[in-house]
């Protein structure tokens, strides 16, 4: 990248970071920050259409709480009654597999963002029920993840956003399907992983409200774009 473009690209992050809406994506910054969300699930409204995501936060800490008092269930039958479900780790502590799940996926969502605020992310599990193996190697289904989000000043520790309710729904494969994501390395940590990031990044996001910017972010090769669905 030669300095023209250099500085043409360093142009457009600061105008967009200039006309980002305060409130998150779901309600209402550096090269990869952008965030192109397509028509989606999760809290974009479906039939939504394209919009552009500039970064809220320069994330600075993530506490992830996984309560011990929320249900496991290890039960084989297609739809354990329990707040946590999870077969994609060996049988153990389900609650620390959870908190790494979260803490991976939020480190990954938010080690690019550079937005106008230095804030902590906290984040409360509420409910995280994948799949048995009787439903992975038969129908399939989905990964129900629910959690409480909070933003803190990480400065002054005072809350600026929440705590808010968020749930991610993920397809898990079933059958001959979730065999062949299997030798693909597909497995269903990567899948619930990638819809964790793809969630957190919207969700500590907001949305570039000057048409003429939101273009040039959509129309830009240079410009590196992250495409959520």
């Amino acid at each position: 990248m030669n300095v023209w473009t250099k500085f043409a690209t360093l142009g457009l992050a600061l105008a967009l970071s200039a006309c980002v809406s305060s409130e998150p994506a779901s309600r209402g910054v550096s090269d990869d920050a952008l965030t192109l969300a397509s028509r989606g699930t999760g809290s974009i409204p479906e039939g939504a259409g394209p919009r552009v995501l500039a970064p809220l936060y320069t994330v600075r800490e993530v506490r992830v709480n996984v309560p011990r008092d929320l249900q496991v269930s290890e039960a084989n039958s297609y739809y354990p009654m329990a707040d946590i479900v999870w077969r994609g780790d060996p049988v153990g502590d389900r609650y620390a597999q959870i908190t790494a799940i979260f803490e991976t996926a939020a480190q990954r969502a938010t080690a690019s963002m550079q937005g106008p605020r230095e804030a902590i992310v906290s984040i409360r599990l509420v409910r995280f029920h994948g799949v048995t193996e009787r439903t992975r190697y038969t129908v399939g289904g989905n990964h129900n993840m629910v959690f409480d989000l909070t933003v803190l000043d990480a400065g002054t520790g005072a809350v600026i956003d929440g705590p808010r309710r968020i749930e991610a729904d993920a397809r898990a494969a079933g059958g001959q399907a979730a065999i062949q994501e299997e030798l693909a390395g597909r497995t269903q940590k990567v899948v619930v992983t990638e819809k964790l990031v793809e969630t957190l990044r919207r969700e500590l996001s907001g949305t570039v409200t000057d048409p003429a910017l939101v273009a040039r972010a959509m129309q830009n090769p240079a410009q590196p774009v992250l495409v959520t669905r």
